[in-house]
Formats: C-alpha cells, sequence, structure tokens
C-alpha cells in the first residue's frame, strides 16, 4: 500500500515537471492523473488499490462521529430524565483483532463513546472488559460492538 502511495506522488511530481505547472493544482491534476494510471495497472501490486484502505479508514471516522452522537444523545435523555432508571454493569467481549494497535483502537472508539468504558483487557488480548452506563442485553451489545466498530478496524487492517 504505502508503495501505491508512493508511486502515485512520484507521477504526481513527473506530471508537474512535464506539464512546467509547479503549482497546487498542476500536483493536483497530476495526482488525479497518477491515481488514474495505478487504478489501471492494479493487477501488477499484490495488496489491493490504496484507495480502499484510505476509504475504510474514512467509514470508520464516520461510524465513530454517528455513534458518539447517538449515545452523547442517549446519556443527555438519562440525565434529564426525572428518575434515573439506569442499569449499570460490566460485561466481556471477546474480540477478533489479533494486533496491539487494534485492541487499542478499538478499546479507545468504546471508552470515547459517552456511556460505554473499557475498564480492563485480558493478558491474552482476546477479552475486554465493558462497563455500560445503561444495560439491557449482553448479546445485543456485544453484537452491536462487533457489528460496528470492530467490523470497521477489520475493513481498515486487514490485506
Amino acid at each position: 500500500m504505502s508503495s501505491q502511495i508512493l508511486l502515485n506522488f512520484f507521477l504526481a511530481i513527473v506530471w508537474m515537471f512535464i506539464s512546467v505547472s509547479f503549482t497546487p493544482s498542476g500536483f493536483a491534476i497530476g495526482f488525479l492523473v497518477g491515481l488514474g494510471i495505478i487504478i489501471l495497472m492494479r493487477r501488477f501490486f499484490k495488496g489491493r488499490l490504496y484507495l480502499t484502505r484510505v476509504w475504510a479508514v474514512l467509514s470508520l471516522f464516520i461510524l465513530f462521529l454517528k455513534e458518539l452522537t447517538l449515545s452523547s444523545l442517549q446519556v443527555l435523555r438519562i440525565v434529564l430524565r426525572p428518575k434515573m432508571n439506569i442499569r449499570p454493569a460490566i460485561f466481556e467481549m471477546e474480540t477478533e483483532l489479533q494486533k496491539d494497535w487494534e485492541v487499542t483502537l478499538l478499546s479507545a472508539l468504546i471508552t470515547l463513546t459517552p456511556g460505554t468504558l473499557v475498564v480492563g483487557i485480558s493478558d491474552d488480548q482476546k477479552r475486554l472488559y465493558i462497563h455500560a452506563l445503561d444495560f439491557e442485553d449482553i448479546d445485543e451489545a456485544v453484537s452491536s460492538i462487533k457489528n460496528t466498530f470492530e467490523r470497521a478496524i477489520l475493513e481498515v487492517s486487514r490485506p
């Protein structure tokens, strides 16, 4: 993937020299031309096209913003209720993530989302212990995290 990005930048610079246009717009046009060349030649690269990973990172960021907004509204609703009918709980979630940075990112995303907090990680980094402010169903909570954050992290990290 990094070789594709470097090649794209190199092609953009070559384009700037060929067109004798050393401006940001000249670089942008060269970058797009280089991207087109890389897309046409993608079968010669071992990994997937780097734009798919860039798109996956952008999708993960948008997903986090969506979850952040929804959970913030849910916590606000809990706080503004006259009666606090909350059911806090700590539950265990088994994860498919293998790399340290993947588990760290998942933990950070869960913790940054209002109403949830990762309170511990097992020694083998396969289980997360999560505190939820308002807890209803363990299977629903685990599947929600697995189908959102964990799946998005896997899309970013896997070749």
